[in-house]
């Protein structure tokens, strides 16, 4: 299958409300370039393994690739995608590129600047095709992401993992919703989560999230679920947690807080900080105590208990 890419440079501030709109007009995928991001873990890795070339954007500013399979109507829907860009009233205009892409290109040509990288105190994230060797007390997640979100590298991703660190407890059972390659659920279970229930409206996502769940030996522990988790989750978590965006996290949270058992944690990431109130604002309304909140950059991850 062919695709067509679209590039968008933006503002950082940009690309939550971008990304939303990729989402609602239903593109094939959607992938944040953050030159801060990349700058930062260029300074953590050795150079001789840093493999990712400069990124030719302008201070504060990131790339947002969008993918369109190039079946009838495609031009239509180009259009119309960038007719909403255009609306969305940021102070520097947009720049929107295009290319074409072969499905191959699209879902291998990125793995060479895909390293093994550390998060927390004990968490590795581990391409499939690279060798590590393992430290003591290391808990590795061997994963390949495929054509859905969660690599593990963008800020939103890490703040999740560090936090799952911090609140996993033995046992516990965990929701995760928007599970993407299933890195976050994968964590939990490494982390010695008892159950953890995985779910994404995506069927890519969840078919990529099998394969990684079972490459990674918690099969007996994870399950994972296509379909509105809402509407599949039940009553009874220790914990969710949700990376997603600040949009969909309010919607979810009236829905999230009758999941949750009294005193459980409910923890929410891929919110653009200037958006940060209006999660507050959905926690409060669905009597979520706010007990932390954790930022890397414009990105920032709430953590809520339900009254007990």
């Amino acid at each position: 299958m062919k695709w067509l890419e679209i590039t968008v440079c933006v503002p950082v501030e940009g690309t939550e409300p971008l990304t939303e709109i990729f989402i609602e007009m239903g593109t094939g995928g959607v992938a944040i370039e953050d030159p801060a991001l990349i700058s930062a873990y260029e300074r953590e890795i050795h150079p001789d393994e840093w493999a990712v070339p400069k990124l030719e954007t302008a201070e504060g500013t990131a790339l947002v690739r969008a993918y369109i399979p190039l079946g009838d109507g495609w031009s239509t829907q180009l259009a119309e995608i960038k007719k909403v860009i255009g609306r969305l009233g940021l102070q520097m205009p947009p720049k929107i590129s295009t290319r074409f892409l072969e499905e191959e290109d699209w879902a291998h040509a990125w793995k060479k600047y895909y390293k093994p990288l550390h998060v927390g105190r004990r968490l590795v994230i581990k391409p499939s095709w690279e060798d590590y060797r393992l430290l003591a007390g290391d808990l590795v997640i061997e994963l390949d992401p495929g054509m859905a979100f969660g690599s593990g590298t963008h800020a939103t991703t890490t703040l999740c993992l560090e936090l799952l660190d911090k609140y996993v407890h033995p046992g516990s059972c965990v929701y995760d919703i928007g599970t993407g390659s299933g890195i976050l659920a994968i964590a939990a279970a490494k982390l010695g989560a008892g159950r953890v229930q995985a779910v994404d409206i995506d069927p890519v996502a969840c078919k990529v999230a099998v394969e990684n769940v079972a490459v990674n030996h918690v099969d007996s522990v994870v399950s994972v679920r296509q379909g509105n988790p809402a509407e599949l989750l039940p009553y009874g978590a220790d914990l969710v947690v949700a990376n997603i965006i600040a949009d969909v996290i309010a919607d979810l949270t009236p829905h999230v807080a009758t999941m949750i058992k009294p005193g459980g944690i409910f923890i929410a990431s891929g919110i653009v900080q200037e958006r940060a109130d209006m999660v507050r604002a959905a926690f409060a309304a669905a009597d979520l105590v706010i007990g932390a909140e954790q930022a890397d950059g414009l990105w920032l991850a709430i953590v809520a208990n339900k009254r007990g």
